[in-house]
């Protein structure tokens, strides 16, 4: 299997995962933590996971944190509640915020033809099919994509990780994770290969993210790095998420295990074999962050919030509805577009660079209407439950989630029924 294909099945899979209960106000700190504990240690004991941390926000306040397992199996270095992990596609809600501070200042919007931005993709054509000889044939686009379609994975673009013809010639041209070369080389790879569709037709899990990066630097005038850390992290207090782990921070940065053969066995190859040890030389901004439960729980909480947090404006609360409400047509919202896991289904919508729970019933999820969720590669997770004022962070670093634990689930059930408990005391 290509780590291409494996990606398909890893990359940032736990989202659409669905359960059955629904939250309800009213958790207490023992009952979620006991629940939380008897959903998730046995993933551990079974060595299905290394070890894991979770944190719940109800009102405002922290009401449970669950520390168990290890960050390391080999050392026995214990899991602990600043352990720093590659959340990977979880960077992509930072990024739609960093998007959307420039968008409070006026800097673009959301019809803006994306070339506006990187004339490199300003005259992408789009995938007819391939000839006899097996050369893709192209035509022109009808329309070029948008900003709108760009934070919405409906502009046009892949990840590369599929089996279509397009998805190869990514392969060819571009890496999957843009760490190790410089823009323009990006860029120049991108420009290279058609949409595979229209924009605006489809929805598609994408780069899209790692391009709105790219946007912010070039708005900004400064590094993504620069300015997610003067937009976002300093004003958060977030103080151990950027794209490198320090040498002052390596003894808390959990290890990178792959459970596809059944057994956790630790990355040291291919894309993920990143050791977050020097600055990216492109920033991803689709999965290049490493962060805390803390610190991401404030982030999240933030959102919640309408954009504040302990005083702190981030962004308007405009930017952050508009984060956390559907843009997609109906059309698009089918389960047919996408693919592996990775689709939009009843239930499903999708915001800025996230879904948006509008119907917790249809979705099966237990979790309110409104909810805005995203997850990563590694097994991280976040649910912002605004009906029931909930922030809900876990964090594991396991690859290959297909065939295993389905934490989301776990979790989402160990809060609703401790919720549920709660409100009969």
């Amino acid at each position: 299997m290509t780590m291409r294909k494996l990606s398909c099945l890893v990359l940032f899979s736990f989202a659409l995962m669905s359960s059955n209960a629904e939250a309800k106000p009213g958790a207490s700190s023992p009952a979620v933590e006991r629940n939380v504990a008897e959903a998730l240690d046995p993933y551990v004991t079974d060595q299905k996971l290394a070890g894991y941390v979770t944190v719940l926000m109800k009102d405002g306040r922290r009401v449970a944190t669950n520390v168990h397992g290890y960050a390391d199996i080999d050392t026995r270095r214990p899991m602990t509640k600043d352990t720093i992990f590659r959340i990977y596609s979880m960077t992509k809600p930072v990024t739609g915020v960093a998007l959307m501070i420039l968008h409070d200042q006026g800097k673009w919007k959301f019809s803006d033809p994306i070339s506006k931005f990187l004339p490199e993709l300003g005259n992408l054509k789009v995938y007819e099919g391939v000839d006899a000889a097996g050369n893709l044939i192209s035509r022109p686009a009808a329309s070029q994509p948008t900003m709108g379609q760009l934070v919405t994975h409906t502009a046009g673009f892949l990840y590369g990780f599929g089996p279509t013809p397009v998805d190869r010639e990514y392969q060819k041209h571009v890496p999957l994770i843009p760490t190790a070369v410089e823009t323009s080389t990006y860029l120049a790879g991108l420009a290279k290969i058609p949409l595979a569709y229209e924009p605006g037709t489809q929805w598609q899990y994408s780069i899209a993210m790692d391009l709105e990066g790219i946007i912010v630097e070039r708005l900004s005038g400064k590094s993504l790095q620069a300015f997610m850390k003067a937009e976002i992290f300093d004003p958060l207090k977030m103080v151990d998420t950027d794209f490198i782990v320090p040498p002052s921070k390596r003894d808390r940065f959990a290890s990178l295990y792959d459970g596809q053969s059944g057994k956790l066995m630790a990355v040291t190859t291919g894309p993920f074999a990143d050791t977050y040890a020097t600055t990216p030389v492109t920033a991803s901004g689709g999965g290049g962050l490493v962060s805390t439960v803390d610190d991401y729980a404030r982030f999240a909480s933030m959102l919640l919030n309408g954009g504040t947090l302990n005083g702190r404006r981030i962004l308007s609360k405009r930017a952050t509805k508009t984060i956390m409400t559907n843009r997609l047509s109906p059309a698009l919202i089918n389960g047919r577009f996408g693919i592996g896991i990775q689709q939009i289904r009843p239930g499903y919508e999708y915001g800025v660079n996230g879904v948006v729970v509008t119907d917790p019933a249809k979705a099966g999820v237990a979790m309110g209407k409104g909810s805005y969720l995203w997850d990563g590669a590694a097994g991280t997770w976040f649910w912002v439950d605004p009906a029931n004022k909930i922030v809900f962070v876990g964090m594991i670093q396991r690859l290959a989630a297909e065939g295993g634990p389905n934490v989301q689930v776990a979790s989402q059930r160990a809060v609703a029924e401790s919720i549920a408990l709660g409100r009969r005391q």
